[in-house]
């Protein structure tokens, strides 16, 4: 199969979502009889001017956080001091373009739907994750656990995903948690890394399907936990960050 093409990105909208992770709203690129279609979980890779040695270009990618069937692409997307493509995006605004490629990845919903299903992510992790959950092909009646993992208060992403009105997709699933590994004030959820969550649950570990996304730390020890509850390779589906 023949590579996406190379298109044009215009930037609608720059939104912080914390302290050091920011949301760009695109426009989908279009003409020459493309359309711009991805399953939930895909990710675009973005062209990063003169950021390599000698003045080449690199790439990086990211992951898409809104669900395939809405107008418009997310990007959900983490500061890091020196990193070329996150000190690129940072630097548009509305309206300016950029250049890259979509879709990419096989981290997709592959599971029969009729079987549970456990959604762990790890700070900016959660985008993939989000737009599984928000996508249409998302039509799962059986249990969920949808769980994010990050430091503090101030790095929770997306907080309209666990609250009381969260989306009818998280409705009435007893585990749809935060937990936070070193709370800085008051906090009435969950205190420890969503691995320590996880030990803790009654669940149907053997007849899942696991989605993990973010710190190669928490998905090495999520396999840990799941592989000396028997679930097999198999049903554990990975995309690692850093």
């Amino acid at each position: 199969m023949a590579p996406p093409p190379m298109k044009s990105w215009r930037v609608l909208t720059r939104k912080e979502l914390t302290h050091d992770v920011f949301e760009l709203k695109l426009q989908r690129p279009a003409g020459d009889g493309y359309e711009m279609n991805f399953r939930a979980g895909q990710y675009v890779s973005i062209v990063i001017p003169g950021a390599g040695p000698g003045g080449r270009n690199l790439r990086r990618a990211y992951s898409i956080a809104s669900a395939p069937e809405w107008n418009e692409v997310e990007l959900c997307v983490k500061l890091v001091e020196g990193g070329p493509g996150t000190s690129y995006l940072n630097s548009l605004k509305a309206e300016h373009e950029f250049q890259g490629q979509a879709p990419f990845g096989d981290f997709c919903l592959e599971h029969d739907q009729t079987k549970p299903a456990m959604f762990i992510g790890t700070g900016t992790g959660l985008a993939p994750l989000r737009s599984m959950v928000l996508c249409g092909e998302w039509q799962s009646k059986a249990p969920v656990s949808f769980l994010l993992g990050v430091r503090a208060e101030k790095d929770i992403i997306y907080p309209e995903l666990f609250g009381t009105s969260r989306p009818a997709q998280l409705q009435g699933h007893e585990h749809v948690k935060i937990a936070l590994s070193r709370p800085e004030g008051h906090w009435d959820g969950y205190k420890g890394r969503v691995t320590d969550y996880i030990r803790t649950m009654k669940w149907d570990f053997v007849q899942s399907h696991y989605y993990l996304c973010g710190s190669g730390a928490m998905i090495a020890e999520v396999k840990e936990i799941l592989a000396a509850k028997g679930v097999d390779k198999e049903q554990v589906h990975t995309e690692k960050y850093f």
